[in-house]
């Protein structure tokens, strides 16, 4: 069902085609009907009609002033005319207005549906242009080398979840299956100028995907400055594939010297056996390529060649520190305490070290206090009067007193933001109830201009707003001019037309129009009433 308007200043014409008209058979529910462009307004901010019908002769804000504030607020909401045979400097602005259709007066209930066909057939057929799968596919599959390597770039620039791997992989129609995996990272020696640099990446780029492609070992992306080779083996042997690499990372380089007469350095990171650990054996590789300070350019350096590796099973990698970031922000309690366990159950489960358990410690707390700075949560809310707050790690006996203060300090930090977010919201609200006191008679004020005073965006700003105020942007300025006008019709003896014109209505006949709607009265029979 299409969401309708119906805009009309005559109620008999209104009442009659609710009445004369199935909406529902044409595909139409009409959420809102109005009197006045004006009203109008007001009706479409609060109810997001998908058309507009709307007559043209109206008081206060005819039904081209009207269609014209539609189009530059929501071009995609449809906009019918009820025009007159007699209209037609108004049918010239109408066309220039893009307006969807027009129906011509006198019309009968049977002009109006062929209308409202015609326009519900053209928003069909513009929903499924949208939704053409077979156009869509076309698109999708031309995209996909794209995607390929923007999500291979991702793979190894933060830790992702196995779930999120396959889920992408099926997604793109990417096979990147295999026992063990090895990541390369290509850089050029030498600063080239920056137009230059780029196409020659580009080539080196060509030259090592011809080389892996050949020998079918993998993949090949570009990752900031580097041309990346990500080795996929299905032996689960690390000295073989380490070899092989070696020996496809080594053709590449001499390659690259030979055609593109510029020389590379390869840094080549360990082997591992899962898609998630890529980002891992990736930073090796970049570890691997500043040993050139030491072991010089124009070479493959493998990390496992200069630096011996220990085993640390504590690691707070890119995965877990943006779930706890997440959880922190917008989980529940429960998630976080569940998260503090996950964190903490490796301690149990495996040995390690003081030194590694204390780095560990130190890096939770780390990425707490970020989300403590990105919350804006002020330190002596979390911390009192310790001068040392990091240092609690050493004051604690065993591993679970350390994972108990560290659970404290989370949910201590989660009831900071959300006390933090929710003075945020009352003090952004009360800023703008501020801003709309002092010029609510100005004829021009609306939720834009509220917000670039602000700096804040009208979606975010009208649902904060709504929440906060329990009403909309535009009842609370309605009201506030109410309010006014009452003050002003109590205590002077200005005309109805001037207390109109200080309270922000250009137009005293729809101020008095929309006090009689608001009161039940109008402006003088509200004073006479006051005063008697």
């Amino acid at each position: 069902m299409y969401k309708l308007m119906l805009v009309d200043d005559e109620e008999d014409v209104r009442e009659g085609l609710l009445q004369e008209i199935d909406w529902e058979a044409l595909g139409f529910v009409v959420v809102e009907t109005a009197e006045n462009g004006q009203e109008a307004i007001e009706c479409i901010e609060r109810s997001e009609p998908d058309i507009v019908v709307t007559d043209i002769h109206m008081p206060f804000m005819n039904g081209l002033q009207l269609a014209e504030w539609v189009r530059s607020h929501d071009p995609s909401i449809k906009i019918m005319i009820l025009t007159g045979y007699d209209e037609f400097e108004y049918a010239q602005k109408a066309i220039k207005l893009q307006i969807d259709e027009y129906v011509l007066k006198p019309f009968s209930a049977a002009d109006l549906k062929a209308a409202l066909i015609k326009v519900k057939q053209q928003m069909d057929q513009e929903a499924a242009e949208k939704n053409n799968l077979i156009t869509l596919k076309e698109h999708y599959i031309k995209s996909l080398p794209v995607l390929h390597r923007v999500f291979l770039s991702s793979l190894i620039a933060r830790k992702c979840s196995l779930d999120e791997i396959r889920d992408k992989c099926e997604r793109y129609e990417l096979d990147i299956s295999g026992s063990t995996y090895m990541v390369s990272a290509i850089q050029m020696d030498n600063n080239h100028q920056e137009e230059n640099r780029y196409l020659l990446q580009f080539a080196v780029f060509n030259i090592a995907e011809e080389i892996v492609m050949k020998h079918r070992y993998g993949q090949v992306f570009m990752h900031h400055d580097h041309v990346v080779v990500l080795s996929i083996s299905t032996t689960e042997d690390d000295g073989i594939i380490s070899q092989e690499t070696m020996d496809v990372l080594e053709e590449i380089l001499q390659n690259v010297h030979r055609f593109l007469k510029i020389t590379v350095t390869i840094g080549a990171g360990t082997v591992v056996r899962g898609l998630t650990e890529l980002s891992s054996s990736y930073q090796e590789a970049v570890q691997a390529l500043h040993y050139r300070l030491i072991h010089g350019n124009h070479r493959v350096i493998w990390i496992q060649d200069v630096e011996v590796k220990r085993e640390n099973p504590l690691v707070f990698d890119d995965l877990k520190e943006q779930a706890l970031i997440r959880c922190m922000k917008v989980g529940t309690m429960e998630e976080a305490q569940q998260m503090m366990d996950e964190l903490f159950v490796i301690v149990e489960s495996a040995p390690v070290s003081l030194q590694d358990f204390q780095i560990y410690w130190i890096e939770i707390w780390t990425a707490m206090m970020k989300v403590a700075k990105d919350m804006d949560v002020n330190y002596e809310q979390l911390f009192g009067s310790s001068t040392h707050p990091m240092m609690e790690i050493y004051q604690c006996n065993n591993a679970l007193e350390a994972k108990n203060r560290m659970s404290h300090l989370c949910m201590k930090l989660m009831n900071c933001i959300a006390v933090e977010r929710q003075t945020g919201y009352k003090k952004l609200v009360d800023e703008a109830k501020s801003y709309m006191k002092l010029h609510y008679a100005e004829q021009d004020i609306s939720i834009h201009t509220v917000c670039k005073q602000l700096h804040i965006s009208t979606g975010y700003f009208s649902h904060i707003f709504k929440k906060e105020a329990k009403t909309t942007f535009v009842n609370y300025l309605v009201d506030l001019r109410m309010e006014a006008a009452k003050e002003l019709l109590r205590s002077t003896d200005l005309k109805a037309f001037e207390i109109g014109e200080k309270v922000g209505y250009s137009d005293p006949n729809y101020f008095s129009f929309s006090f009689r709607k608001r009161y039940g009265l109008s402006p003088k029979e509200y004073r006479n009433h006051d005063r008697g």
